[in-house]
């Protein structure tokens, strides 16, 4: 725990000191402010067009910042040659990817607090903006999208060999998972039989933290009847009272798979020099 400790304290000041997070804070600050001249009417409910363009223009900014950040994290350890030196010194790999996630979270919080803070204020104090629940369920949305595509960003910063490799592979898983998800789900939904159509609009969904996350986003605001058919019973699930709790269940349990895969790929290139 003390080396996790220390591996988390020193990626977090290793954060704040690179300007790319600065960087994302500013964008993502003037990013959430901009949003509020699209509404100027008061406080805004549930799901509606405001809403709606606040969920995708998240999705669309937060994993790529996410990708980024948390891969060039790892790769940066490779190239500077930081990891060959504490290889040398009695630290477990898992306290060093646990450290590094812990930090790298707290600094993706940070700057995801800092957008919703300024945004909070700047229209609570113009009488505009975002309800309460609104905003919650935005902020819940944020963070976890920030949180499971940094287990993604890990990986591909432990795959990847330098910063240009963890880029290309980013851009390419982002705009796969973001950009490129619906067409090619309805592709591959299109040649299933159609007893087999919800099984696996199930079982892709968790696959995909872009879309699972924006199914509860939805679904919280009320605008699960958008959703159509398929995902009757997700809408039925997240509207349970242990809806909630138990995506943040699955949430964390596809956290700690992923960055377990990552434990074990970087345990391996340690124990092969």
């Amino acid at each position: 725990m003390t080396q996790l400790r220390l591996v988390a304290a020193r990626e977090i000041k290793t954060g704040f000191r690179n300007p790319w997070a600065y960087s994302f804070i500013v964008l993502f600050s003037v990013f959430m402010l901009t949003l509020l001249l699209i509404n100027a009417q008061g406080y805004v409910e549930g799901y509606s067009s405001v809403t709606g363009t606040m969920l995708s223009l998240i999705l669309y900014l937060l994993p790529l910042m996410t990708l980024m950040l948390g891969s060039f994290s790892l790769t940066s350890e490779k190239e500077d040659g930081s990891w060959e030196l504490l290889s040398t010194y009695p630290l477990r790999t898992s306290s060093f990817i646990a450290g590094k996630y812990v930090g790298l979270a707290v600094v993706m919080l940070v700057i995801i607090l800092f957008g919703f803070g300024a945004a909070g204020t700047v229209g609570y104090a113009i009488g505009s903006g975002f309800g309460l629940t609104a905003y919650i369920v935005l902020l819940g949305f944020s963070i976890s999208l920030a949180l499971m595509f940094l287990a993604l960003a890990m990986l591909i910063g432990t795959l990847s060999r330098n910063r240009w490799q963890a880029l290309t592979v980013a851009v390419a898983l982002w705009f796969f998972l973001v950009i490129a998800w619906a067409p090619a789900l309805i592709a591959l939904l299109g040649m299933l039989p159609y007893m087999w159509i919800k099984p696996a609009v199930a079982m892709l969904t968790l696959l995909n933290p872009a879309e699972l996350s924006r199914l509860f986003a939805v679904i919280g605001l009320g605008g699960g009847s958008v959703l159509g058919p398929e995902y009757y019973d997700w809408v039925q699930w997240i509207r349970q009272p242990t809806g909630t709790l138990a995506f943040v269940g699955f949430a964390l349990v596809w956290i700690g798979v992923i960055v377990g895969i990552t434990n074990l790929l970087w345990e391996r290139g340690r124990s092969r020099g």
